[in-house]
């Protein structure tokens, strides 16, 4: 096809908005933890960027795009990212690419930071992230991308929603019954010290996911409007419904309508390229009362699953993968769904979404226990009483 200076610099746009939402996740977690553990939940947000930049290039890549091994993984050729020069794939470089497809593999391991919020300790969360972005991510992103069994299957994730989301917020939910709920929790207030923080943090999130949505199409055409526009419409409607179910509980709170915006840029981002902007009304509207719900239900079983990363990435992601498989309409992305009477494309979708759950959920189950069995995933009870930001970095967020 050649490259296309256009496409290039939307690429490069793109990666830039991706890479912007994962100090933005930090923010929004930040503010929404106790002001001792402040700093060191934004910096885990910053510290999974780092983690998964260098496992990338070694390995990582080629695990999710190297050439496919029994539906399974991909091969090892791109190690070290040996082979990548300055030539396109599609209309655009390949090492472009290569930097997009990072910034989605780091914002997942940071998204699932909510599970160990406020007491992980720093070096087993180092040694986690390399472990389950290499034995989580990657076969995941190999799986649907990287021509793995479940693209063979004709599963659709435009942006990420089983990838990201769903792998992300159920990986969430088991560390968490792993590592053990928070000292005090459910006896003392641990209320979020900066609602601010989590509204700014929110607000960048919003603006870097037209670059993880839109920036999927890979070319700055139609397909990236459409992504943009649905993209921006499910956040809307997420907000309003969330803040109206909150609201039906009690008081329209600020922090439940972000976290409807959240809930439906979460679920549109598999059927961002296939779906009609108003497809994404319903899909976001839906997003905001099943995953307000989804938090309900984690509340009352007592979970500790300290930031929703399990009820808005985790559910929303299963949602938004479902109702790819009932929205996709042909005229958008040349695939239909089961209301234009693709029965086959929703039983794909339904395959994906569970089969992705089961292999996060489990893998980060068994991942966690071992690394809790040797290293120990939890800091002390003394550690954790003063806060991870003095007795893991020796720092106060505020003098």
């Amino acid at each position: 096809m050649g490259l296309d200076s256009g496409d290039t610099a939307w690429i490069l746009a793109a990666t830039a908005l991706v890479l912007l939402m994962t100090p933005g996740v930090g923010l929004f977690y930040g503010g929404m933890v106790r002001r001792k553990n402040a700093l060191s939940t934004i910096s885990l947000s910053f510290l999974a960027l780092a983690i998964v930049s260098v496992q990338w290039v070694l390995f990582g890549y080629t695990l999710s795009f190297g050439s496919d091994v029994n539906g399974v993984i991909g091969g090892l050729e791109y190690t070290g990212l040996a082979g990548i020069g300055l030539e396109e794939t599609g209309t655009i470089p390949h090492l472009g690419f290569v930097a997009f497809q990072l910034t989605f593999a780091a914002i997942t391991l940071a998204i699932l930071v909510s599970g160990m919020a406020e007491r992980v300790r720093l070096s087993s969360f180092i040694l986690f992230g390399f472990l389950w972005t290499t034995l989580v991510y990657d076969p995941l992103a190999h799986w649907v991308w990287g021509g793995g069994w479940l693209a063979e299957l004709g599963a659709l994730d435009f942006a990420g929603g089983t990838v990201v989301h769903i792998s992300s917020g159920f990986s969430a939910l088991a560390i968490a019954f792993v590592i053990g709920r928070r000292a005090g929790f459910g006896e003392h207030s641990m209320e979020p010290h900066s609602i601010p923080m989590t509204l700014i943090g929110s607000a960048l999130l919003w603006f870097g996911w037209f670059g993880f949505n839109a920036g999927s199409a890979l070319q700055a055409n139609g397909l990236a409007a459409n992504a943009l526009i649905v993209t921006n419409t499910a956040a809307s409607a997420g907000a309003i419904a969330w803040l109206l179910a909150s609201w039906y509980h009690g008081k329209p709170s600020s922090l439940g309508m972000v976290s409807g915006a959240i809930a439906g840029l979460v679920a549109i981002t598999p059927a961002a390229g296939f779906v009609d902007p108003l497809a994404s009304i319903a899909i976001g509207a839906v997003a905001g009362i099943i995953c307000y719900s989804a938090m309900l239900f984690r509340i009352g079983k007592g979970w500790d699953e300290s930031l929703d990363a399990w009820a808005v990435h985790g559910i929303g992601g299963l949602w938004g993968a479902i109702a790819t498989g009932i929205f996709a309409k042909e005229s958008v992305g040349e695939y239909s769904g089961l209301i234009y009477g693709n029965v086959e494309q929703f039983i794909a979708q339904i395959i994906a979404a569970g089969s992705a759950l089961v292999y996060a959920f489990a893998v980060t189950l068994i991942l966690a226990k071992i690394i809790d069995m040797t290293v120990g995933l939890r800091v002390s009870e003394e550690e954790e009483y003063v806060g991870l930001d003095i007795s893991q970095h020796g720092e106060k967020a505020y003098a």
